[in-house]
C-alpha cells in the first residue's frame, strides 16, 4: 500500500454537503490521516489517477485537487502525538 497525499481547495462554504461527501469518499479509500485543514494522507492500493477519478464527482468545477504518491521521507512540527505517531507509522 502506498501513502497518498490528497490536497484541495474547495471554493464553496465549509459544512456544505459537498464537503461531507468528499470527506466520506476519502475515508472510504483506506486508513487515513487528516490533521491539516485541506490535506489528507491515505494508505491505498489505488493509483493517484484512480483516486482522482473517484473524488472528482464530489468537486465543483472551480475546485482544485492534488493527489500525489508520497516517497516515505517527511519532516514535521507542531502536530499532537496521535498525528505524529500516524505519520511515523505510515509514511
Amino acid at each position: 500500500m502506498a501513502s497518498i497525499l490528497i490536497g484541495y481547495d474547495l471554493n464553496k462554504e465549509e459544512g456544505s454537503e459537498g464537503y461531507k461527501e468528499l470527506f466520506a469518499a476519502i475515508k472510504n479509500l483506506g486508513i487515513w490521516w487528516h490533521c491539516l485543514d485541506s490535506t489528507w494522507i491515505v494508505k491505498s492500493d489505488l493509483t493517484t489517477v484512480e483516486i482522482r477519478n473517484l473524488l472528482t464527482p464530489h468537486l465543483d468545477p472551480n475546485d482544485e485537487l492534488l493527489v500525489a504518491k508520497l516517497s516515505g521521507e517527511a519532516a514535521w512540527v507542531g502536530f499532537n502525538d496521535e498525528c505524529s505517531k500516524w505519520l511515523t507509522n505510515n509514511l
